[in-house]
């Protein structure tokens, strides 16, 4: 029933220019179920994959790319197709689906690495597909100059998920004596709980459908000829292979402080609790002071995590420091890199112009997860460490140039 009242009209001028719309809200109570579903599961796949299929790290770094980089040719095609048909909650809803189906495909998978790899792909095919529609959803429904907040309340709720399902997965695991298989079966029946909620309460954005012109294949490569979206594209892909990735980061700080891998998944729950406290913060902040300013400052600090890791420091506290780096990392660049992007882009085309950023930086993260894998077997994890702090600490004031040149909002 509140899913469905807030978006009534506010009484006075003071509350509408400071309430959530109900759009935002609705989507965010999808991506709060989402994400319990998608944490239970990621919280416990490297080390299933590593500790439990003995997969090594260079096979690891590979699924693990696949596994948000190998969908993004579907960004693109769903932000194109959202924006073409005008139904982008129609094809957010087939992109949870699919990823809801596929948390039973990781259970019918077994054992088997192809058919594994398969599902992981399939569940991320869902995620490209829903990102950018869900998205622009929430940018068409707020004003530009409440994108950050908006965004990080958006983002506060997805975290809240976040922090919830690893102790969700600690819970089932502990409940079933250690079945890998009971997770991923709770995670796909939780998954299609948000499906509903999206069905039932989110509305979508309607509006007469484009002329052929307006939104076309060629108005769509024609975004990147705007310098603008040009530069924050290319700062946004340059600080994309700077990422290793969660899997990465939690399994070099699990085998370096010895770690039992049943408390394996509370390295997320770190993680996500800094993002959930600071992602409406550091998203005003991004309103009041510039977006640009706040992604940068969310990549030097996932760049102090890279030198605290390569540093030799040990024991509770780096730990804790690197978590809540790392969450700090996030609250500032996830839905941040979004509000920054959206203003930039012509309404008609929103959706395609945030997946073509979306696709970006998956793309580049494919790149660097597959190539921290290899350098890990290569060189060994503090060797890896040190190449892509040193690749991070070199992209940082490069990509700061770029996005000075985006018009920031």
């Amino acid at each position: 029933m509140y899913l469905a009242s807030v978006e009534r009209p506010a009484v006075g001028r003071a509350d509408r220019t400071k309430r959530i719309a109900g759009t935002v809200l609705a989507l965010g109570t999808v991506s709060l179920i989402t994400d319990v579903s998608s944490e239970m599961v990621s919280a416990i796949l490297p080390l299933y994959l590593i500790a439990g299929l003995g997969l090594s790290p260079a096979v690891y770094g590979l699924i693990d790319g696949l596994y948000t980089g190998a969908t993004a040719l579907l960004r693109l095609v769903g932000g194109y197709v959202a924006d073409r048909a005008r139904r982008r909650k129609t094809v957010a809803g087939l992109g949870y689906g699919l990823s809801a189906l596929m948390k039973f495909g990781l259970l019918a998978a077994g054992t088997s690495v192809p058919w594994l790899s398969a599902a992981i792909v399939a569940d991320r095919a869902g995620k490209g597909l829903r990102t950018a529609p869900r998205d622009a959803l929430i940018t068409l429904a707020t004003p530009d100059g409440q994108l950050g907040r908006a965004f990080g309340v958006h983002r506060a709720m997805d975290t809240a998920g976040a922090f919830a399902g690893p102790l969700v997965a600690l819970a089932v695991l502990a409940a079933s004596g250690q079945a890998y298989d009971s997770v991923f079966v709770v995670s796909g029946c939780i998954a299609l709980i948000g499906v509903l909620v999206l069905v039932l309460f989110v509305r979508d954005h309607r509006a007469p459908r484009p002329a052929s012109t307006t939104v076309s294949l060629g108005a769509a490569f024609a975004l990147l000829r705007r310098r603008p979206i040009r530069m924050l594209l290319t700062g946004a892909v340059l600080l994309g292979l700077s990422t290793i990735g969660d899997g990465f980061v939690y399994l070099l700080l699990q085998r370096r402080e010895s770690i039992a891998t049943g408390w394996f998944p509370l390295l997320a729950v770190g993680t996500s609790l800094a993002y959930l406290l600071l992602a409406m913060p550091l998203g005003n902040l991004a309103d009041r002071i510039g977006r640009a300013p706040v992604v940068l400052g969310g990549y030097a600090a996932l760049l102090a995590v890279y030198l605290t890791l390569g540093s030799g420091l040990g024991g509770p506290l780096a730990v804790v420091v690197i978590l809540f780096l790392y969450g700090v990392y996030y609250a500032a660049t996830d839905g941040v890199l979004m509000a920054l992007a959206g203003p930039l882009l012509p309404a008609e085309l929103r959706t395609t112009g945030l997946a073509l950023v979306q696709t970006g930086q998956a793309l580049a993260y494919l790149v660097s997860s597959v190539l921290f894998g290899l350098a890990w077997q290569r060189w060994d994890a503090s060797g890896a460490v040190h190449a892509f702090t040193l690749f991070a600490a070199l992209a940082l004031p490069v990509s700061a140039l770029l996005l000075r040149n985006a018009r920031d909002h």
